[in-house]
């Protein structure tokens, strides 16, 4: 196992991409292991776990993305969020962590959220007197909520590899959710008041009426898509096709504001997008059945039991683990790879799968804002036109509040599964 991570690894150093390096390892390991014989079974094995229906909502959500960013929904949930907190100090950092709350339960993609607004509201919080670093840090912290609250694509990827409910890990990612934007927007505060960034406008409750009006459809939307999924009417996967015909309708139909050029373009990047997480997953099913085959993940559960049967202890190792692995994978090949390794010792120890994906998914949302691998922040500075490494340091006081709320999550299941509780009874 170590000689695979260690090829792996040195494959990822040479620029050869981590879907191409995990296959290459995996057919390698194959064959040294069990024949030449074998590599016929290889594109059945790929096939097969590339071919799981939930994985089908991926694609779907990527593309309901797509469709609403090609229209105006962005534009109007900034007007609704900066009528509803622009009177606070800084009011365009805490407008770019509401909108990024709400834009959350739509993408449920971080880059297509930082994509959306940040070319909104970064140029405009430029102009407002606020550095390049600031403003792409705060845009970049606030898209890490799409990771975190549903519809969110690694949290499918997770229920997939760890074959547990996608409902119930969307339903889990609320509270956490909205714990990471009210700790994100007391670190702006502080920093507001520090650098004495401006007040937007006055609060007047006929602009927030009147903004509300604008975007209901936004808001609709989530409320539609998620309803149907939580309300037991469909499942995650026709929830995402729900999320395409209700974006498209929405679009055309009440805004008429996508054309066949924009939507062309976003079915071009949804299937690139879609394209690059299934090769993951298909190489990923080679790394799996080896590794399944070898008992090397029951062998990892046993020599950790050996050590402590705490699951606190053992939840302290996996966040370190996650958090480091977060600064040089993206989220999904985080999942892909680690996730099914380590269940076994999971739940040896009893943790709960959802609780467990919880914590994942709120390591891999500080991942992606800690480089060197860091999309989220790197697609934030690249609007800013900000160096990486300075708008890192501007960024820690929001890393800090994730970091805290993941601690939280960890160390206090309830925040995680109270909602699951009510809503379903008996995990």
């Amino acid at each position: 196992m170590g000689l695979m991570l260690a090829g792996m690894l040195g494959l990822a150093a040479l620029n050869v991409p981590i879907a191409v390096a995990l296959g290459l390892v995996a057919v390698l390991a194959i064959v040294l292991t069990q024949g030449a014989g074998m590599l016929p079974n290889v594109a059945l094995v790929m096939h097969e776990g590339a071919g799981s229906f939930p994985l089908l909502a991926i694609p779907l959500f990527v593309l309901a993305g797509g469709v609403m960013n090609a229209s105006s929904i962005s534009r109007r949930l900034i007007a609704f969020a900066s009528a509803l907190v622009g009177f606070v100090r800084g009011g365009l950092s805490m407008v770019a962590i509401a909108t990024s709350l709400f834009f959350a339960e739509i993408s449920g993609s971080a880059v297509a959220d930082v994509a959306a607004l940040g070319s909104i509201l970064i140029p405009a919080m430029r102009k407002r007197g606020y550095s390049r670093e600031f403003s792409a840090a705060v845009c970049s912290s606030a898209a890490s909520l799409a990771i975190i609250i549903p519809p969110s694509i690694p949290m499918v990827l997770y229920a997939v590899m760890a074959n547990t409910s996608v409902v119930k890990l969307f339903v889990a990612g609320f509270l956490p959710g909205l714990l990471g934007a009210i700790g994100l927007a007391v670190a702006a505060y502080v920093q507001a008041v520090r650098y004495n960034f401006p007040v937007e406008e006055r609060f007047a409750l006929a602009n927030v009426w009147k903004t509300f009006k604008e975007a209901i459809w936004a808001f609709v939307l989530p409320l539609v898509i998620l309803g149907g999924m939580f309300g037991g009417f469909v499942t995650a996967t026709e929830g995402a096709g729900l999320a395409v015909a209700a974006a498209l309708f929405v679009s055309t139909v009440v805004y008429r504001e996508l054309s066949g050029r924009e939507l062309r373009k976003a079915l071009l990047d949804a299937g690139l997008q879609t394209a690059v997480v299934m090769l993951l997953v298909a190489s990923s099913a080679l790394i799996s059945t080896f590794l399944t085959e070898a008992k090397l993940p029951q062998a990892l559960a046993h020599a950790v039991s050996g050590v402590t049967t705490n699951k606190y202890a053992v939840l302290l190792l996996l966040n370190i683990a996650f958090l480091i692995l977060g600064m040089f994978l993206h989220s999904a090949a985080a999942i892909i790879l680690v996730v099914p390794i380590v269940m076994p010792m999971v739940t040896a120890v009893g943790i709960d799968p959802i609780h467990f994906g919880m914590v994942v998914t709120l390591n891999l949302a500080i991942g992606q804002q800690t480089p060197p691998v860091a999309s989220v922040l790197i697609a934030a500075c690249s609007i800013a036109k900000a160096d990486i490494w300075e708008t890192t340091k501007v960024n820690l006081p929001f890393i800090l509040a994730l970091v805290l709320v993941l601690l939280l999550c960890t160390y206090v299941p309830a925040l995680s599964l109270l909602l699951v509780d009510y809503f379903y009874g008996g995990r």
